[in-house]
């Protein structure tokens, strides 16, 4: 344990507020009559979110609402909003403390948006999937109302869409640099990543009196201070060109507002120390006692907002800072100009020991939708409800994808025996469970207890993935534990199979020849996912993923564990169409690889932009963040034009008629119109369907003789519920 675990005070060991007395309630009151029901005359917290309210520890709300209750609190929550006025923001009344603003388990704008920019037809978070019941960037119009509701109330805003904006950031939706989300949603505070230790913190020190204005020094908040505003005289604003030089810049009016002053000080304090102060020798340990102690108080200051906007080279060398900066046992502070004044981001919060998230997780969560849903079907809740989180965070550090910007590269991991305390719980309160647990996972399959061997050196790595280009050598891979809980799990009274939906990451399972065995031989259902997302080493060297040999080595043992079992089982394989740093070559080369290996991909996934994502950084810079980002830096290729994003995927779906026309076209531009005919090496016939040359033709399946049908988008709302 780091100095910085040990400081930290353990959730649940503060002293209750005082409306403790009136104990849990059944469900979080979202009326005035629950309240009345509970003995309540007011909340002091109240949550606003964009999704339906259901009583579980997968869904945000709950589980902070949950957490909050436990340290005494009375929370009330307001779900979907009418965001039109600020009528719906009033009915529980104000809150003694803060409102709690969050768009839900989804960023609003993914959770409303495809790919391509058009509003979804539905949304998994809503009773019945009904669509457009949030509005885009709801958190900031949910913060905005509640003002409106209370002007003068405290304001705090958290979840993944207030994380992934903390910051200046790319916004795929506008196709512009928009500001933080702070300044927009004129919230207090800005509480990122898992959000539990700094929320009981703030409710307490708010109930004991103090402003929230004051607070200013709870790891994982974010807020707005006056330009050049530090903590105290023994801080110090540090330029990030000189954490991360982004080479010769464009000549601009200063973005260090105290740049100037900081050099002359620092010129004068050389001057009066060297002409007082002989010589001394300094231990080791008092040099980087020292060193420690000022990185914790020194800033980094970001280029502005205004800068970034429009320099995408700046936007690009910010973004590389900003995750240099992301591990909590080494990350500094970070500012960042906006007009005349900062955005202040303190280091990210301390992650949760494994005690502290078994008493998140085993909270008295009811297990189920609010009863005033009657009989909705709400998707997500279906997707989820028989399955339990078994850890967080996720050190791939893949550059497409959110959870590490949110949840952290640091695993945190419940214990066992609260696993199986959790899914006892579900088999008796959880209505229609017929023995089948659906998935033990988090935002990937096998990473539960995969920590660093050494603590001193995961706080002080600043690596950006602990896998790639390989695993690290001080990576623990041993998957024992795992192993541990999937046999004890599957031999419960009343549970008659486990299975693994989540994401199962293959270049560490290949470490483990016994537990690929084990999940073989009892925990899939025919098929398992797992996300390649590309064959062809230009692409995935811009996701920080490993190469196909990985796949080709894992699926070996995966048919091998598969035939000894007497199992005909299937792998179900992700791919990303149109990412940056790929070309159509790239794309042509992946259908023959599915062609040889007769996939017939059923719905795929095109690339989408999500704010802070370092993929994101690549299409809007067209720069490689992964390295030093300087003017005459690697430039990353983009698609951007609706024609070659389509032709992507396409070739991911090279089987749909509706695709050929665009193909041959494609094909002839290339030079390979040879690949156009109907032999097996060639990938599309030269004959068109009648009735399929215009929109693409809706898919009719497979069957497991002609290969897996692999359905892309359920699984992908799996992912993002992970996220």
């Amino acid at each position: 344990m780091d100095s910085n675990q040990q400081n930290t005070r353990p959730l649940f060991a503060y002293r209750k507020f005082w409306a403790h007395r009136f104990g849990p309630a059944p469900f979080l009151p979202m009326s005035r009559a629950e309240m009345e029901s509970l003995g309540w005359d007011s909340c002091d917290i109240i949550l606003v979110t964009g999704d339906a309210y259901i009583d579980h520890p997968s869904f945000g709300m709950a589980l902070i609402g949950r957490l909050l209750e436990a340290q005494g609190f009375r929370v009330g929550i307001i779900c979907q909003p009418d965001w039109n006025s600020a009528v719906d923001f009033k009915k529980l009344g104000k809150p003694n403390l803060f409102y709690g603003v969050t768009a839900g388990n989804m960023d609003s704008m993914v959770n409303r948006y495809t790919a391509d920019r058009k509003i979804r037809s539905d949304d998994a978070y809503t009773p019945n999937g009904e669509p457009n019941k949030r509005p885009d960037h709801a958190v900031t119009v949910y913060a905005q109302r509640c003002r409106e509701a209370f002007p003068g109330c405290n304001v705090v805003i958290g979840s993944i869409e207030a994380s992934l904006r903390r910051i200046a950031h790319y916004d795929y939706w506008s196709d512009k640099v928009r500001r933080s989300v702070l300044p927009d949603s004129k919230a207090d505070l800005l509480v990122f990543g898992n959000a539990e230790r700094a929320i009981v913190e703030i409710a307490h020190r708010l109930a004991r009196g103090e402003k929230i204005s004051e607070i200013r020094d709870l790891r994982g908040t974010a807020f707005m201070v006056p330009r050049g505003w530090l903590p105290s005289a023994e801080w110090e604003a540090m330029d990030s060109s000189s954490v991360d030089t982004p080479g010769p810049l464009v000549k601009h009016a200063d973005p260090y507002a105290m740049e100037g002053d900081l050099k002359n000080e620092q010129n004068s304090r050389l001057t009066v120390e060297g002409n007082a102060h002989p010589v001394r020798i300094v231990s080791r340990t008092e040099r980087l006692a020292a060193r420690q102690d000022k990185r914790a108080h020194t800033a980094i200051r970001l280029p502005s907002y205004e800068q970034v906007k429009d320099d995408p080279v700046l936007y690009a060398h910010a973004s590389r800072t900003f995750h240099l900066e992301s591990n909590p046992g080494n990350a500094r502070a970070l500012v960042q100009g906006h007009g005349e004044r900062d955005v202040w981001l303190n280091p990210p919060p301390i992650p949760l020991s494994t005690e502290e998230l078994d008493g998140v997780y085993e909270l008295p969560y009811a297990r189920r939708p609010h009863p005033a849903y009657g009989e909705a079907k709400i998707p997500a809740w279906e997707m989820i409800r028989f399955s339990v989180n078994i850890m967080r965070g996720c050190f791939g550090g893949c550059t497409f994808c959110s959870i590490t910007e949110h949840e952290g590269r640091i695993i945190q991991s419940r214990s066992e025996d609260s696993v199986i305390r959790e899914i006892e719980e579900m088999r008796d309160k959880t209505p229609g469970f017929t023995g089948i647990v659906s998935d033990l996972g988090g935002p990937t399959a096998n990473m539960f207890h995969l920590t660093c061997k050494d603590p001193k050196i995961e706080s002080a790595c600043r690596r950006l993935s602990c896998v790639y280009p390989d695993i690290c050598e001080n990576m623990n891979t041993d998957h024992s534990k795992l192993i541990s809980l999937y046999r004890k799990a599957r031999t419960l009274k009343g549970v008659k199979k486990v299975l693994i939906g989540s994401g199962l990451r293959y270049d560490l399972a290949v470490r483990s020849p016994e537990y690929i065995k084990e999940l073989v031989t009892h925990h899939v259902g025919g098929y398992l996912k797992i996300a390649p997302e590309h064959t062809e080493e230009r692409p995935l060297s811009k996701m920080m993923k490993p190469g196909i040999g990985s796949y080709d080595r894992f699926k070996q043992l995966f048919d091998r564990f598969s035939r000894e079992a007497g199992k005909e089982q299937y792998l179900i394989p992700y791919f990303i169409a149109a990412h940056p740093g790929t070309e159509d070559e790239d794309m042509l080369n992946l259908a023959l690889w599915l062609k040889k290996n007769n996939f017939r991909l059923d719905q795929v996934q095109t690339f989408i932009p999500t704010p802070m994502a370092m993929a994101t950084t690549m299409y809007h810079s067209e720069r490689n963040p992964l390295r030093k980002v300087t003017r005459s830096s690697e430039q990353v290729g983009t698609v951007r034009n609706g024609r070659q994003r389509k032709l992507h995927k396409a070739f991911l779906r090279y089987h749909d008629p509706a695709n050929w026309p665009l193909l041959r076209e494609a094909l002839k531009e290339m030079g390979r119109a040879d690949l156009i005919g109907n032999g097996k090496k060639q990938l599309i016939p030269a004959w068109q369907p009648a009735g399929t040359g215009g929109a693409p033709a809706a898919s009719t399946g497979n069957n497991r003789r002609s290969g897996p049908v692999v359905r892309a988008s359920v699984q992908r709302q799996l992912r993002s519920r992970k996220k």
